[in-house]
């Protein structure tokens, strides 16, 4: 009889095999599927002959399938599955640990310093990933690590104790030992099929090529314009249908191209990646996936945004993606520092030069400690407004000092609240800040007066109530409208002509 673990109560062990059984890339990444005989799990797009529905058991998470004894299938490779939005995600606690467990907080670190940082006991944080999840922190974060060195080994030529320490292995000799207890595998096994090599003419000498999935379609031309609208000149350049940025984490820096391959029914973006990045792979890979928004299951915000009065704009730009920010930080640069070439002064004057190679990238973003350093005075003099600036100044200390109100993952209210405190702060930068920083798909302001033009409200409080409908995607709607509306069409009846950007997938 088909088995679930910890599955979700709207995908029920059916759904997930009616799924599975038409190989539906939607609900990619949404589960997993074990086989019983083989004892190997996989994504519901896995190209291998579909099992028995008896010798199924289903997962929500890739942690929960290796928890029970399943190793991860070689053919479709479940490290490369997309991943869960934010807004699926179970309790606030949990959400925010499992994000930061991703992006590799327990790499080198305890539990008990993750659970510091939330605010709770390392005990409390426990019960909250086994009840919400079904594993530990420790079993989530050793799952995250083993995946991304298996598409290490299965993608680069890189040495394998270069892929144990990008993956958070703190020894070469834990990570072999690790991978074979729980895969039943060596390193060396996973490296017999054909892959890319690192140094290749496609990726460079000095890059690392891997991919990121999706789920289709993808409105990769509308993404990029979003993106550009806001790209901070000489840390990021979107040209030729490609994006690319410097980077620094922690004391590493290097350089991050990302494009869509052609129109060929893939549905990954390719990632290249100095390879000085490396030792940071973890978190890095997680900020790209906000970046672009890789998470967000558009088939579903469609669907929504479809059945509550915008199915004209969805038609236009099927799968719409919400521009992300690579940093908190940067988003904060972006907000504060008002409108025209402020940032970019802000930049020239506290960013540190950065050769990489590209003339066009020459600058690492500044640090929230050298902005602190230069004070509202200076930063009023090179174009922020004067209040902006206060709070800028206040900003930077704070987050200096150690503060984590911009993480991914963070509760966007307690952010909003932690920020209104800040000197020069008012509620509509704070508002404006915790959406951009923290990607919060339901972030929307009935107040904004494009927004009210563009839905033909007659005003805030009537658009407030038509957006209540289009909970928890309000984000999404209200992207939708500013693009109409920077068209200058009707964004309910007029959209006739052609989409300004092709969904890939």
């Amino acid at each position: 009889m088909t088995a679930a673990l910890t599955l979700s109560p709207a995908l029920t062990p059916e759904a997930c095999s009616r799924a599975l059984d038409a190989r539906d890339p939607r609900f990619d990444g949404l589960f997993f599927v074990g086989i019983t005989t083989t004892r190997i799990y996989c994504r519901p797009v896995c190209p291998a002959r579909v099992s028995y529905h008896e010798r199924r058991r289903f997962f929500d998470t890739a942690a929960s399938a290796e928890r029970a004894g399943f190793r991860p299938c070689l053919r479709c490779r479940p490290e490369l599955a997309p991943g869960r939005a934010v807004i699926d995600a179970v309790s606030n606690l949990a959400r925010v640990a499992a994000q930061r467990i991703a992006a590799g907080a327990l790499n080198g670190r305890g539990v008990a310093r993750l659970a510091g940082e939330l605010g709770v006991s390392d005990r409390h944080l426990r019960r909250a990933l086994e009840r919400e999840l079904g594993v530990s922190p420790l079993e989530l974060a050793q799952t995250h690590r083993l995946l991304l060195a298996k598409r290490l080994l299965a993608d680069t030529s890189l040495p394998v104790t270069r892929i144990a320490y990008a993956s958070g292995f703190q020894s070469l000799r834990r990570f072999n030992a690790v991978f074979r207890d729980r895969y039943r595998l060596s390193p060396s096994a996973v490296r017999r099929a054909p892959r890319v090599p690192a140094g290749t003419a496609d990726a460079g000498p000095d890059f690392v090529r891997l991919t990121l999935a999706y789920r289709p379609p993808f409105a990769w031309g509308a993404l990029l314009d979003g993106l550009a609208r806001g790209a901070i000149p000489g840390i990021e350049l979107i040209a030729a249908g490609h994006y690319a940025r410097t980077v620094r984490l922690g004391d590493r820096c290097g350089l991050l191209r990302v494009e869509a391959p052609a129109h060929d029914g893939k549905t990954h973006l390719v990632v290249r990646i100095s390879a000085s990045l490396l030792p940071a792979l973890m978190p890095l890979l997680a900020r790209v996936r906000q970046l672009f928004d890789l998470d967000a299951e558009p088939a579903a915000v469609d669907d929504h945004l479809r059945r509550t009065g915008l199915a004209r704009l969805v038609a236009r730009r099927p799968g719409l993606r919400l521009p992300g920010t690579f940093d908190g930080f940067e988003a904060a640069l972006r907000v504060l520092a008002g409108p025209g070439d402020a940032v970019a002064r802000l930049v020239e004057t506290y960013g540190e030069p950065f050769d990489g190679g590209a003339p066009e990238l020459s600058r690492l973003a500044p640090t929230p400690a050298r902005i602190a350093r230069a004070g509202a005075r200076e930063l009023a003099a090179l174009g922020v407004p004067a209040g902006q600036a206060v709070a800028l100044e206040a900003l930077a200390a704070a987050l200096g000092g150690g503060a984590s109100w911009l993480e991914p993952g963070s509760d966007p209210a307690a952010a909003q609240r932690a920020l209104r405190s800040l000197d020069g702060m008012d509620d509509r930068l704070a508002a404006a800040l915790t959406a951009s920083a923290l990607h919060w798909p339901d972030a929307f302001s009935a107040a904004d007066p494009l927004l009210i033009r563009a839905a033909h409200a007659a005003g805030p409080r009537q658009l407030a109530a038509r957006a209540a409908a289009w909970r928890p995607w309000r984000a999404y709607a209200a992207l939708h409208l500013e693009l109409a509306a920077e068209e200058r069409a009707d964004p309910v009846t007029a959209l006739t002509g052609p989409p300004r950007s092709r969904p890939l997938g």
